[in-house]
């Protein structure tokens, strides 16, 4: 029996024990996490959005233009050329060097798909072959009969002299004879003037002739060497020196090898200069009417991190965008980073913090420890259980300025105690102030 109530007493002793240790732990850790001091000190009103990095300025590397018909040798009556009788269809990238390959003005950048047009070219030169013949046969056509009429009117001449040649003998025979002969003389004569006639007629025709399959033979020359210097732009190459970007549609889908560039829209990608930089973010519709131009903004990048730059805010869009995985609406801002950086490269991720207010030196709290009553007016619980009312000045994401009430180093709690009414109300005299 003793021994057992020694065992009991032991045991009781050791769970007394365990229990003053665990209130130990757990009114230490409810100091930590139910408590925390006022602070004094430089106070920041911000607004963060995550960005993309751009180029301010740079060249667009474009695909082959397609042209109006009159420009391309087409046109009525001409054959079909890339901008006229042949539709404006998209240009498939055949191949496109790596997305961030530097280059030199003239390096070779991407290839496009000639198939459509290397079958309009070859058409353009059987047509050219066919308008080559046309001619060549025109003007044979021409010679030979021109020479049949020039050889006509020669022996038209020759009767004609033959026919005076008569008359002229006639003059001893009778009137009747004479008479004949004077009508044949007329005759022959009326005939020479007709073939004359009918040679000059069949000249301008055949000249005129010979000019229109000239015209044709020019025009289907001209879409030959249109068609040839417009398939030569499907090879692109750099305009400048810089680093290739790939052009990002609408969709956020970049285009590379396989894409169609649509002939309105010939952009395959871009050269941007790298020397001026811009931060691309949105900033949601609550925060938007704080952004201004000319705010100071901080950045910092994911892919360099330990690193900060500054920046400026350069324009605040005036229209919200519906993006997706947002439900509300969204404004572009565009911010200028300031001087050159040479790690910087367009598409990094940044995280932009604009500075919409900044005070050197002022006393605040975290806003979860801000309390407020039915009449409105806001207090916050000190751990001396009073409820201490404040005024209140601008507030950050995490932080509210405490312009009358509190001083720094107080102790305040960061979430209501478990007894509130038996707290004691002070700072009544601050009332006044918050009307």
């Amino acid at each position: 029996m003793k021994r057992t109530l020694i065992i009991t007493g032991i045991v009781a002793g050791v769970i007394i024990i365990a229990m003053i240790v665990f209130n130990k732990l757990v009114s230490k850790k409810e100091k930590v996490s139910i408590f925390t001091e006022v602070k004094k000190g430089p106070f920041e009103i911000t607004v963060t959005n995550s960005g993309d990095l751009e180029a301010e300025k740079s060249v667009d590397i474009l695909g082959p233009e397609i042209r109006s018909s009159a420009s391309m040798g087409g046109g009525p009556n001409r054959g079909p050329g890339p901008g006229g009788g042949m539709r404006a269809s998209n240009f498939k990238i055949q191949d496109i060097i790596p997305e961030g390959t530097e280059v030199r003005k003239g390096d070779y950048i991407a290839q496009l798909d000639r198939t459509d047009y290397d079958n309009s070219l070859k058409s353009a030169l059987e047509n050219l072959t066919t308008l080559q013949s046309n001619l060549e046969m025109a003007v044979l056509d021409t010679a030979v009969s021109l020479t049949n009429l020039r050889d006509a009117i020669k022996n038209q001449r020759i009767t004609v002299e033959e026919a005076e040649i008569t008359l002229a003998q006639s003059k001893y025979e009778p009137p009747a004879t004479i008479r004949q002969a004077e009508i044949n003389v007329d005759k022959q004569k009326r005939a020479l003037e007709q073939q004359i006639k009918g040679y000059s007629l069949k000249k301008a025709q055949a000249l005129t002739n010979i000019r229109e399959k000239k015209r044709l033979l020019a025009d289907g020359q001209d879409l030959v060497n249109a068609l040839q210097d417009f398939l030569a732009k499907f090879t692109i190459t750099a305009p400048s020196p810089g680093m290739v970007i790939y052009k990002t549609d609408f969709g956020g889908t970049k285009r590379k090898a396989g894409s169609n560039i649509n002939p309105f829209d010939r952009v395959i990608a871009t050269l941007p200069d790298l020397s001026s930089m811009i931060s691309k973010t949105y900033v949601n519709e609550i925060d938007v009417n704080k952004v201004k131009p000319g705010q100071r903004v901080e950045i910092t990048i994911d892919a360099i991190p330990g690193k900060s730059w500054t920046g400026s805010v350069t324009s605040v869009a005036n229209i919200g965008e519906q993006l997706e995985n947002s439900d509300a609406k969204m404004f572009e801002v565009l911010i200028k980073v300031d001087g050159v950086n040479p790690e910087l490269r367009p598409a990094m991720t940044t995280y932009n913090k604009i500075i919409i207010n900044s005070y050197p030196d002022v006393t605040y709290v975290p806003t979860e420890c801000i309390q407020t009553g039915s009449d409105g007016i806001p207090y916050v619980f000190k751990r001396n259980r009073t409820r201490q009312i404040v005024v209140l000045g601008e507030m950050n994401d995490k932080n509210t300025i405490i312009r009358e009430g509190l001083t720094a180093g107080t102790s305040v709690y960061l979430i209501p105690p478990v007894n509130p009414l038996k707290f004691r109300l002070v700072g009544k005299d601050l009332i006044a102030g918050l009307k």
